[in-house]
């Protein structure tokens, strides 16, 4: 028998809260973080705002229920993780990275569903989009500045395309390196992946942001990776098939005259940026893909290799809505230049600007 069939256990909840406020958390992770983080049990008490006494008794109260130490109590030294809490940590961490994405999908259903139900004034405008840090943000600046619900999404930007011309999303999210126009040129993977979902005349484009995407490397880069050309002798972790940054990454390979096959072991996926991030930080891996503040939200060490362009799709009608109209107005607004401005490899150049495809792409000219 696992002895932890009866120790793990999930349960999801949810409560009227205001826009913005909803997070992932568990007391008991966040405790071991704080201990870890201050040193002692009384400043990791003064931190989670509840006693010393409460967060002593919490923990001897788990260390019984899992038959483990968690913490090392020497008197006259600072309090410390045991190895087994630092190991449940380290678990965590890969954890809510891998999930993050499915979790902000199901409180936007919720969020949604509830929204309706008290104020079915209030627009929607559902956007199915290509994993991104930002966006979360541009959510949340909708929901409290503009009263406009983003209904956000998250799956690979070919499925976002896929699902707006199916009708079943206003808007889809998608990334493409125009700074480097021979890796989107005519013939190139990104066309041929792209391309045939994307629809000349009927479909325009949003300017989101630019970001910078790279390797990720593990702190002070111990293995000196320098570039794509190293990537053979170290354990690598990608981005499945069908999403942008797997296709971004297999141009850069080709553009460099490298074949996939010649890294042994990108057959390890991860299906977010953070994910990727998170399994180099915590040694499963020695590099990665992916863009450059998912490297800094792990303390990981990054070389950048391309800035790309961050852009919702629409068809034309759709500009013409309230939803676009203050979905628009938000990505012009101060409050949106300012969110980027916190997040690593960002910028909002253009941000706002409504572009077509012949004009943007550079397979069509």
């Amino acid at each position: 028998m696992n002895p932890l069939s009866d120790i793990v256990s999930i349960t999801l909840s949810y409560e009227f809260a205001a826009a913005g406020d909803g997070h992932l958390r568990n007391p008991f992770f966040e405790a071991l973080s704080a201990v870890r983080l201050q040193g002692s049990i009384g400043a990791a008490a003064k931190r989670l705002g509840v006693s010393y006494r409460h967060l002593w008794g919490f923990l001897k109260e788990q260390e019984q229920r899992l038959g483990r130490e968690l913490v090392i109590w020497e008197k006259g030294k600072p309090a410390r993780l045991s190895e087994f809490a630092d190991k449940l940590l380290w678990a965590e961490t890969r954890i809510r990275a891998r999930l993050a994405p499915q979790i902000d999908n199901l409180a936007t259903e919720i969020g949604r569903e509830l929204t309706i139900a008290f104020n079915d004034q209030i627009p929607i405008a559902t956007c199915c989009a290509s994993h991104d840090l930002a966006l979360p943000s541009l959510k949340q600046i909708c929901e409290g500045d503009q009263e406009l619900l983003l209904d956000l999404h998250f799956e690979g930007s070919l499925s976002a395309l896929a699902a707006l011309r199916a009708g079943r999303y206003d808007f889809a999210g998608i990334h493409l390196p125009l700074s480097r126009p021979d890796l989107a040129r005519r013939g190139s993977a990104l066309q041929r992946g792209f391309g045939p979902l994307l629809r000349l005349g009927r479909e325009k484009m949003i300017r989101v942001c630019r970001r910078t995407q790279g390797l990720f490397v593990q702190r002070a880069n111990p293995l000196g990776i320098k570039g794509l050309g190293d990537l053979h002798r170290v354990r690598f972790v990608n981005r499945p098939q069908g999403t942008g940054t797997r296709a971004l990454f297999d141009e850069l390979l080709a553009a460099e005259g490298l074949a996939s096959t010649a890294i042994p072991s990108q057959a390890h996926e991860e299906a977010t940026h953070l994910s990727v991030a998170a399994a180099v930080a915590s040694g499963a891996a020695d590099a990665g893909f992916g863009i450059q503040a998912a490297g800094v939200a792990h303390g990981i060490d990054f070389i950048p290799l391309v800035v790309e362009d961050y852009f919702l799709v629409c068809e034309k009608e759709t500009l013409q809505t309230r939803q676009a109209e203050l979905l628009i107005e938000t990505l012009r607004s101060s409050r949106w230049h300012q969110a980027l401005s916190g997040l690593a490899g960002y910028d909002a150049l253009a941000s706002g600007e409504i572009t077509s495809l012949r004009r943007t792409l550079p397979w069509y000219t």
